[in-house]
């Protein structure tokens, strides 16, 4: 009999018998499981079908969905240019404001995480997105920014604490061996939300030709979608109920505390693995202003910057489809397989831009709005353009992801440094949105892009050549941020769960319950 918690006046204790064959002898194990609520349905390893509601698979399509519905139609409002008015201003402003609380509440976003769990953070963060959309349908009718300045800096939060448990979910959940492809998946689904967020003013705006500025009833669908993804959220699980396909689970720990937090979260500016991936995590976002306010808000008109949404956002699910299985797939050694990914965007990132400033350099000279109808063979190489760089950025983005989630495997580790991922990539954006409010050039936006991506692709090889091990590295024996295992007992910050031992394909075994 083996002892994994003691409940402290609980008045129910299960028993659980499970009988095994193995070497044609009958083995008998009593494990008391000293949990209740929760905690009990966390102790119990089920079958491990991939469509079980604890798999990785479901956790992480809801994560998805929750995406879909929040982000995804806020990248839709966002690569409309301006917010989908006909001045950028207050949408630049709302954006500096809401990427400057991200960079800090994106860091400050794995601690909080780790301490309330996936329910409180993201319903907490999904609820902001709401208040955004809401704030430029008042735009629209009063056109006061403040309370689009107000609502970006409040989405900052939200976002900072959404982002942090997304990034968490979607690389401790899968095993080492699927976390490109459950990084494609959740990619997929998350970005099949700017496809339908682009077809709603596409559709909606269809008939208003030569109209500058979406109408109401685009930002009311928008916050109706945005409010569902909230509700969405309270169906994910936290880590330590989840068990992966192998019959691991992805933490042992339940909770945290904020000293501990707080201690760890300073110890990721001191780690040079995290500090290598600073350069890429600036350029993540940094190009969306130029692509988003320069190209498509400058070069197309209102129908016409819908369509190209729906392309957009759908080369992203292509691109991180295809860049999933490279980086999965590709080969037998975890590092090369990192490595050829690196190659691989490189490459793709060089001739993309290399086209951006073909692109750019023709419209400096001859600038005309261009539409999907009218313009003929104008507007397919601005439109294949586009495309592109939606290709790219899904490509660059499940390439750095997969390369944090290769760093180690245990939840708290991992939202740790997602949340500082998505901190210093919010300190960019927060700069490009400013940048282009100076009415910058385009033609210097996009070099000042082309360079930061192309400075991060060695430092990302070279991190992957040394810290990327070929071997999967076990939740227990994770990496914390400051390199040393995880704390093991409560007086640390931490409580731990008892350890389970995996299923495996050997024992056929039968779980009987007994209520005492």
């Amino acid at each position: 009999m083996r002892t994994m918690g003691v409940p402290s006046q609980s008045h129910h204790i299960r028993i659980y018998i499970r009988f095994s064959l193995a070497s044609g002898e009958s083995r008998l194990t009593e494990s008391i499981m000293g949990f209740t609520g929760d905690a009990e349905a966390a102790a119990k390893v089920p079958g491990r079908s991939s469509f079980r509601y604890n798999s990785p698979l479901v956790q992480i399509s809801l994560i998805g969905l929750v995406c879909f519905c929040c982000p995804g139609m806020f990248n839709a409002l966002s690569g409309m240019g301006g917010g989908g008015q006909v001045d950028p201003t207050a949408a630049n402003n709302a954006n500096t404001a809401l990427y400057t609380t991200f960079s800090i509440f994106g860091i400050l976003g794995g601690g909080i995480y780790n301490i309330f769990g996936p329910k409180i953070t993201l319903a907490l963060g999904c609820s902001t997105y709401v208040l955004y959309a809401g704030s430029f349908l008042y735009y629209n009718h009063h056109h006061d920014q403040t309370f689009a300045i107000i609502a970006g800096a409040l989405l900052g939060i939200g976002a900072g604490l959404l982002w942090a448990g997304q990034g968490a979910i979607m690389t401790s959940y899968p095993t080492s061996a699927r976390k490109g492809t459950y990084i494609s998946l959740f990619w997929t689904i998350f970005n099949l939300g700017g496809v339908i967020g682009g077809l709603i003013p596409f559709i909606l705006n269809y008939h208003r030709e030569n109209s500058e500025t979406v109408n109401d009833q685009t930002y009311i669908t928008f916050m109706c979608f945005m409010l569902a993804g909230a509700l969405i959220s309270f169906a994910i699980l936290s880590p330590d109920r989840v068990v992966r396909d192998d019959g691991t689970r992805c933490t042992n720990i339940k909770y945290s505390n904020v000293t501990t937090e707080g201690i760890e979260i300073l110890k990721l500016f001191l780690n040079w693995k995290l500090l290598l991936i600073v350069p890429a995590a600036w350029a993540s976002n940094f190009f969306y202003t130029y692509q988003f306010n320069n190209v498509n808000g400058l070069m197309f008109n209102l129908r016409t910057r819908g369509l190209n949404n729906v392309f957009y956002w759908g080369a992203q699910m292509i691109g991180s489809v295809g860049i999933g299985q490279i980086l999965d797939l590709s080969f037998k050694s975890r590092r090369k397989r990192g490595l050829v990914g690196v190659v691989i965007v490189a490459v793709f990132a060089t001739a993309i831009w290399a086209g951006g400033l073909v692109n750019q350099l023709h419209f400096d000279k001859h600038p005309k709005r261009l539409d999907f109808k009218k313009s003929g063979n104008h507007f397919a190489g601005p439109f294949v353009l586009y495309f592109c760089y939606g290709l790219l950025d899904s490509m660059f983005q499940s390439l750095v992801y997969w390369v944090i989630g290769a760093l180690a495997d245990n939840s708290e580790t991992l939202s740790r440094y997602t949340g500082f991922y998505k901190g210093v990539q919010s300190a960019g954006s927060a700069v490009a949105w400013q940048v282009d409010k100076k009415k910058v050039r385009p033609r210097n936006q996009l070099i000042v892009n082309w360079v930061l991506t192309t400075l991060s692709y060695p430092l990302l090889a070279a991190l992957v050549y040394l810290a990327v091990k070929d071997d999967a590295i076990s939740a227990e024996d994770a990496d914390t941020a400051s390199g040393l295992p995880p704390p093991a007992s409560v007086k640390d910050g931490y409580k731990e769960l008892g350890k389970s031992t995996p299923a495996t394909e050997k024992d056929a075994s039968q779980d009987v319950g007994m209520s005492i």
